[in-house]
């Protein structure tokens, strides 16, 4: 058994490290066959900013979400447990925390008000971590936020899945469910007393027992069909825990259910996180922007704060971080799912909402630089970032020190005929030649919520019909 977990623990060091995920190599992308699919990827493509949250149980403590209570994770996912050392004691202790999660100062209306008003254009909810607590009123288990030892279970937006979706809904957001693949709750999967320590994947060789393993597929299936047929449309199924695959020795047989999902919710795009094949119909970047235009679609997934989870006391991106980072993912032909972690009240804090304010004030202004945009070369080049919607190149300075200069000089050799100023004076003047075109600014305005970021809107002169998009196109 030891020999096996071992060469299972190898296998999964490319998925997943100190909590965060690769991303599978572009190269191997599977392109959807399905015109449906085609079609929704190329609609996501045009959204360009998620709201991702994270949230559950673990929030009352403030520490990372799930990791620490795999063994195997001991060395740094329990930094912050600094008020317990015997490993037993403190997996007791967060499982218990079901038994005071009390969110009473949930406001579901509020958030989804708040990330519309923000720029949002989708969210991605945790229904499930790996630590197995469902925030859904899921019939496979009693570990959930309706559950009877959960306080929280009698509230009347206790089955908060529904009451978050059906808020966002009316805001005119997507809905794309968090599901984590593992379950570390689950006896099917973690089965007790089978290892004298944890780790990420199941405590038994699904060869060697193959009735609990398909006791854990079953279950897990059950739970993708309750969210994607109980729950309203969704339009993303987002599933974590990459190591769960046939590739270990974990096979959950994925394609089945989300193909028994899809026959209720054709629509429905799934990113299988990291696995690769026909279910990962988009990447996800984790904490990371790739370097230059995957080409294919892809989101990366980062924090308002430093963790996904939350924190007391904890910092957030500025302004200024959070614009530059949604251009240069832009930029490259991705989309960014930013992490806000709620409070265990049920509250968010007071830092990230101002943030995320200003996020939604700058986007009123340059949202259309932004939202239905594809990549355009050069991409990246100094203190530019370039985007396009058909016969519209738009350009980002993203330094300061350019922007508040007088003239630019930017490397672009498509022919232009008008340059404006996005939320600014039209028909600037400018001079072009095969390399580059000068282009005269007017001071900033006072009005400008980012002074240090300037937008310009380039018509170009070629007469030809803009290229048409394709689906899956960056």
């Amino acid at each position: 058994m030891a020999e096996h977990n071992h060469d299972k623990k190898i296998r999964t060091e490319n998925v997943v490290n100190a909590g965060v995920h690769n991303t599978s190599p572009a190269a191997q992308y599977v392109k959807p066959q399905d015109p449906l699919l085609l079609e929704r990827l190329s609609w996501w493509q045009d959204q360009k900013l998620g709201l991702m949250m994270h949230w559950g149980p673990y929030a009352q403590l403030g520490i990372v979400e799930s990791w620490a209570l795999s063994d195997e994770d001991a060395i740094w996912s329990r930094k912050d447990i600094d008020w317990e050392t015997d490993s037993e004691t403190f997996c007791r202790q967060y499982r218990a925390l079901n038994q005071t999660f009390n969110p009473v100062r949930f406001q579901p209306d509020w958030w989804a008000s708040l990330a519309r008003s923000s720029g949002f254009r989708y969210l991605i909810f945790t229904t499930k971590h790996h630590d197995g607590f469902s925030m859904w009123d899921t019939k496979q288990s009693d570990y959930k936020i309706t559950g009877p030892a959960c306080p929280f279970h009698t509230h009347r937006y206790a089955d908060i899945c529904r009451h978050l979706f059906d808020a966002f809904r009316r805001e005119g957001l997507a809905i794309g469910a968090y599901f984590s693949k593992a379950d570390w709750h689950s006896p099917a999967y973690w089965a007790p007393g089978r290892r004298e320590a944890s780790w990420r994947g199941p405590s038994y060789d699904p060869k060697a027992d193959p009735t609990r393993w398909e006791q854990f597929v079953q279950f897990t299936h059950n739970q993708i069909l309750e969210l994607t047929g109980q729950y309203g449309r969704i339009d993303i199924l987002w599933l974590d825990a990459g190591w769960v695959n046939a590739a270990t020795g974990q096979d959950i047989r994925l394609g089945q259910v989300v193909d028994k999902a899809r026959q209720t919710q054709p629509w429905l795009i799934c990113a299988d996180r990291t696995v690769g094949g026909p279910y990962e119909n988009y990447v996800t970047p984790e904490q990371t922007v790739p370097s230059e235009p995957l080409g294919i679609p892809w989101e990366s997934c980062i924090t308002l704060g430093t963790a996904f989870s939350f924190r007391y006391e904890d910092t957030y991106k500025s302004l200024e971080e959070l614009v530059t980072l949604l251009v240069d993912i832009v930029a490259k032909g991705g989309n960014l799912a930013l992490n806000v972690a709620p409070q265990p009240d049920g509250r968010l804090p007071a830092g990230a909402i101002s943030r995320l304010e200003a996020l939604g004030r700058w986007l009123q202004r340059y949202g259309e630089a932004i939202y239905g945009t594809r990549a355009c070369a050069p991409f990246r080049q100094g203190p530019f970032a370039f985007t396009r919607k058909n016969q519209v190149v738009y350009i980002f300075c993203l330094d300061p020190a350019s922007a508040a200069k007088g003239e630019l000089a930017i490397p672009l050799a498509l022919p232009v005929s008008q340059v404006d100023l996005v939320a600014g004076p039209p028909a600037l003047a400018f001079t072009q030649d095969d390399a580059l075109i000068r282009i005269t600014l007017p001071a900033p305005s006072a009005e400008d919520p980012a002074p240090f970021v300037r937008v310009l809107r380039l018509r170009l002169a070629d007469d030809r019909p803009p290229k048409q998009k394709t689906p899956g196109q960056s």
